[in-house]
């Protein structure tokens, strides 16, 4: 078999592992191992894994990737998300779409202690949708705005997706950072602009919530400034050359343990 065709096969074996449900890193890497067996011999593909998987596990600049999962976990757990989604409720949940665009604020500010896109997904489909039926948002709108801010997590910092790109091309991470925050701010301003003005337009979709007295929005703003603080010590510690990717990720998971 020609190595076209050997390709082709495996590209079909490929998606039909991804049909049935199987682990993506799984999948890619049993057909690689099938493939290169196939072409170079079985000896070759058993040396070629063992080798990759020890220099992998062995690799210091890997340890960055756990590092920041385990912020974003340890935040979770400490309840971090829902003071800020608290925090955002109290400030634009009158307006209209306002817990929507809550969820959007919430996100974001989770994110810049949070490596893991899919964990902020999944952190706020636990605590933005209950909030959002409770006060008869769509379904559509809220489980649609949930799955959406996941998408942030790979601009804003500390992104593990930035982290790898950096590793990977040997570019500066703290630049890749740097060069995150502006677009993701952006990306934010336009999801709570197209929430504001489909609320508007549809009221029912998205009723708004009670409104908070100034007093009550003042008392969640350490929770903001506490979690911006963290953000600035990791990203600012990176860019400064204080500390290396690895140093910021235990530096920035202690302060969140501390909070």
């Amino acid at each position: 078999m020609s190595e076209t065709l050997v390709g082709i096969a495996g590209l079909s074996l490929l998606l039909l592992l991804f049909a049935t449900g199987i682990e993506l890193g799984f999948a890619m890497g049993l057909v690689g191992f099938v493939g290169f067996a196939y072409l170079n011999g079985f000896g070759s593909a058993i040396n070629l894994l063992s080798r990759d998987v020890y220099d992998v596990i062995t690799n210091y600049g890997y340890t960055v990737f756990p590092l920041f999962v385990l912020m974003g976990q340890i935040g979770f757990n400490a309840g971090i998300a829902v003071r800020l989604y608290d925090a955002a409720h109290k400030f634009i949940g009158h307006v209209p779409g306002g817990l929507a665009m809550a969820t959007v604020m919430g996100a974001t500010a989770f994110k810049t202690i949070c490596g893991s896109s899919a964990a902020t997904a999944a952190t706020f489909a636990s605590v933005a949708i209950p909030q959002m039926e409770r006060f008869g948002y769509d379904k559509k709108l809220s489980t649609g705005i949930v799955a959406t801010v996941g998408s942030l997590g790979c601009i804003i910092p500390p992104s593990v997706v930035l982290i790898l790109l950096g590793i990977l091309t040997e570019q500066s991470i703290g630049q890749l950072f740097l060069a995150g925050v502006i677009p993701g701010l952006i990306i934010a301003l336009f999801f709570m602009g197209i929430i504001y003005g489909w609320a508007r337009i549809n009221p029912a979709i998205a009723p708004r919530s009670e409104a908070f007295t100034w007093k009550a929005r003042m008392r969640s703003f350490p929770e903001v400034f506490w979690i911006l603080l963290v953000f600035v010590l990791v990203v600012g510690g990176i860019m400064q050359g204080y500390f290396t990717p690895t140093e910021a990720g235990a530096v920035g998971t202690f302060a969140v343990l501390l909070l």
